[in-house]
């Protein structure tokens, strides 16, 4: 209720961008966890192709993000919106009725440039137009896109029973009603000039050393929160013995996103610093990683169905501890990224904070698998838990330190009340 309540105070705009982020999270994760299933299952592509189509469209969408973020402060927000939601409706039909490699491709590019446009505009107008309520609305947000990605599996699972083709058509058919919505519903924002160049403006935010120095640290908040579809799931079916306790981690993770999001952020936002509670929520991820690397310590297959639920246990609470520390700090890290340079660039700071983070959190997700191969070979089980462990109070130790050295913004002052 609360939830509810709380996105009635927030303007139309913002109402449409949260429900947008649901839709879209929804349409995501219906198609793209399938997506290398059908291709090697039902079109027969071999692994190398099917890892070419798949890195496609990861790269399109991480190696643009800095371009979608400078249309969105030079274009407007809401056209930037509009045509990615439209790019992944023609991209996720593609997957629906093509089965050439050249289609594939299109497809894969198409569907990644989407993503490359509108996240970073999305973020920029939400940024914009919550004002002093940046936090509360992106710990919104946050709920939003966490139920989508919990819908998105469930609603993919149940179409596959009739078969891809009827799964991708749908995910494009909600992103082709969410291209409508905008188009027809979200206010166009007036665009303030920059007064520099495209490039000239790339320049002044890479130069920005706080700024990029925070991208940097971040690695620890993408790298960790990806573990809640690699490694925590991995966990739990090798702790018990059984494929679905997978679902049982994210169906935890929502409901306590649900429950908890906004009255954390709100609780926080009263108390202490952004800087001090983006390090403890990192702090809290790392050590969300410590519960299920008990399990790793305990040898042999689950004996039963008592001893697979007391080892899913420690899986589970390393799963919500994680959650928490996302809840934690992801709202304010949103809410600090604008601060670091002029409103006319929150679209580029934006676009080039997922760049940076992106890069960096797929050099420590190879590490992490990396670990997990050999932990399950010929070093410890324990080694890929360590590893995140030691990546979220490396993040946290830098978000401190920069905190220490003033290198972060603060909050702006607040406005003094006229008679």
């Amino acid at each position: 209720m609360n939830t509810w309540r709380a996105l009635r105070g927030f303007p139309l705009a913002i109402r449409l961008l949260l429900v947008n982020q649901l839709g879209v999270n929804t349409g995501f994760y219906l198609l793209v966890p399938y997506l290398a299933l059908h291709l090697s299952d039902d079109l027969g592509l071999s692994a190398a192709v099917v890892g070419i189509v798949l890195g496609v469209r990861n790269l399109s969408q991480q190696g643009l993000f800095l371009i979608g973020g400078s249309a969105s402060d030079r274009l407007g927000a809401r056209g930037v919106i509009i045509a990615g939601c439209a790019l992944r409706t023609i991209g996720f039909g593609l997957f629906a009725l093509g089965d050439g490699l050249p289609v594939l491709l299109a497809a894969s590019v198409l569907s990644g440039l989407a993503g490359a446009l509108f996240n970073p505009a999305v973020r920029a107008y939400l940024a914009l137009e919550a004002g002093e309520r940046k936090a509360e609305a992106f710990a919104l947000f946050n709920v939003f896109a966490t139920t989508g990605a919990l819908i998105g599996p469930l609603l993919g699972s149940a179409l596959l029973l009739v078969d891809f083709r009827t799964s991708a058509l749908t995910a494009a058919g909600i992103f082709a009603v969410l291209t409508l919505a905008q188009a027809l519903v979200l206010p166009a924002r007036k665009v303030a000039p920059s007064g520099n160049t495209v490039v000239a403006d790339w320049r002044e935010a890479v130069a920005n050393r706080g700024f990029m120095a925070f991208a940097l640290a971040m690695v620890g908040l993408f790298t960790m929160e990806n573990q809640l579809y690699l490694l925590l799931p991995d966990g739990a079916r090798r702790a018990t013995g059984w494929d679905g306790a997978a679902g049982i981690v994210f169906l935890v993770g929502t409901l306590t996103n649900l429950a908890l999001q906004l009255r954390v952020t709100r609780a926080l936002n009263r108390r202490g610093s952004r800087a001090r509670w983006i390090s403890a929520g990192l702090a809290l991820m790392g050590l969300s990683f410590v519960p299920p690397m008990a399990v790793t310590l305990y040898d042999g297959a689950a004996g039963g169905l008592t001893d697979a639920a007391l080892r899913a246990v420690p899986v589970l609470a390393g799963a919500l501890l994680l959650y928490l520390g996302v809840m934690i700090a992801q709202p304010f890290v949103m809410e600090l990224i604008p601060d670091f340079g002029r409103p006319e660039l929150t679209g580029t700071y934006f676009g080039l904070f997922y760049v940076v983070s992106g890069i960096a959190a797929a050099v420590g997700n190879t590490a992490i698998g990396w670990a997990m191969d050999a932990g399950a070979h010929a070093g410890p089980p324990w080694l890929p838990w360590a590893c995140c462990l030691t990546i979220g109070l490396a993040s946290a130790g830098g978000v401190a330190w920069l905190h220490r050295r003033h290198v972060l913004p603060a909050p702006p002052a607040p406005v003094p009340a006229t008679a």
